[in-house]
């Protein structure tokens, strides 16, 4: 479904992303671990489309669309919940949810929002309250749900357990299986590795801008270097 072939993205005149290539199939959860400053959000975010490539290719179902703009990115079908939620805090949880759908112009947005509110049940009892004043779980439930409203086939998850006590992480990776059970794709930035390792299919390790290191989640989650790096054994 989606293929990253020597990619590379700078920041001005420094280089963060230098020739990653990877590749996620449909039906996947792929995880990126790595380092903070490895580059695991510059990918996500040029994948997206908002933030622009220097060299190399992206291709959705091979077609390339690396010069396509965001907004477009999303009609294709990719979906990004970015780091830190970024919802708009003064509209309601309903409002945000809407929002992501604004792209659509089927009739199946009101059948799409009970999608959402059958997976996160908590949305529903709380849809006119300001997104501005949820929890941290709530809002991570709303950010994710919010990229649900576009009906994406490839979701960009990152860092979705950021400041989450463990009980709402397990929820909301709990959710990231559900999905990928009815179909959607999912490609996960997390730091806390070992719990991306347990969900994951398959994952890479990106370390200064390169990937170091790829296979079935299992085989990383059990090679040695990973154990000290990045699991703390």
């Amino acid at each position: 479904m989606l293929s990253i072939e020597s990619v590379t993205s700078a920041y001005g005149r420094i280089e963060v992303l230098h020739g990653v290539t990877l590749h996620v199939d449909a039906g996947e959860i792929v995880t990126l671990i790595g380092n903070n400053g490895a580059g695991k959000t510059t990918l996500l975010r040029a994948i997206s489309g908002v933030q622009p490539i220097t060299g190399g290719a992206i291709r959705f179902d091979g077609e390339r669309i690396e010069k396509r703009p965001a907004h477009e990115r999303v009609a294709l079908g990719i979906a990004q919940v970015p780091e830190g939620r970024q919802l708009f805090a003064p509209l309601s949880v309903k409002d945000n949810l809407r929002l992501g759908a604004w792209s659509r112009r089927d009739a199946d947005v009101a059948a799409t929002l009970d999608c959402v509110y059958a997976l996160f049940p908590m949305l529903r009892a709380i849809w006119e309250r300001p997104a501005g004043a949820l929890s941290g779980g709530q809002q991570q439930m709303l950010a994710i749900g919010r990229a649900l409203m576009a009906k994406p086939r490839l979701l960009l998850l990152d860092e979705p357990s950021m400041g989450l006590a463990p009980n709402l992480v397990d929820q909301v990776l709990a959710a990231a299986c559900a999905l990928r059970d009815d179909n959607l794709t999912i490609l996960l930035v997390e730091q806390n590795a070992r719990a991306a390792l347990a969900i994951a299919d398959r994952a890479y390790v990106l370390e200064t801008g390169l990937v170091t290191l790829s296979g079935a989640a299992s085989a990383i989650g059990a090679d040695a270097r990973v154990r000290e790096a990045y699991l703390g054994i």
